[in-house]
């Protein structure tokens, strides 16, 4: 029987975490929220997230903040993907998204589990 996969797109800041979901199977990208980057909180999140037995699919932007992330996935045996910014596919004319705001956060984390 196939399991239910479930995407996760998280945006590193050094106080928080925003995090994006996607169903498996071309589902709708939506925002969940954001969580203090603390290992805690990520222990939190990513237990909730696989309670209905989904497996979980992590995706973030390299960076300093990430390290850490890196290891507690690694250790709870989670599948992940460390992306390079530069590697991230943008439209023409967006420019970065290192604008700041809200919006620009959302749209970044978005764009990583699309």
């Amino acid at each position: 029987m196939d399991k239910h996969i479930t995407y996760i797109g998280l945006d590193v800041h050094k106080d928080t975490i925003a995090v994006a979901l996607a169903a498996g199977g071309r589902g709708e990208v939506c925002a969940h929220g954001q969580i203090s980057n603390t290992p805690a909180a990520l222990t939190r999140l990513s237990s909730k997230l696989s309670r209905n037995g989904s497996v979980l699919r992590f995706c973030y932007e390299a960076g300093p903040c990430g390290y850490g992330i890196q290891r507690q996935l690694a250790a709870a045996g989670h599948d992940y993907v460390v992306v390079a910014p530069s590697l991230i596919p943008r439209k023409p004319g967006t420019g970065s998204r290192r604008t700041g705001g809200t919006r620009s956060i959302w749209r970044g984390c978005i764009g990583l589990v699309r």
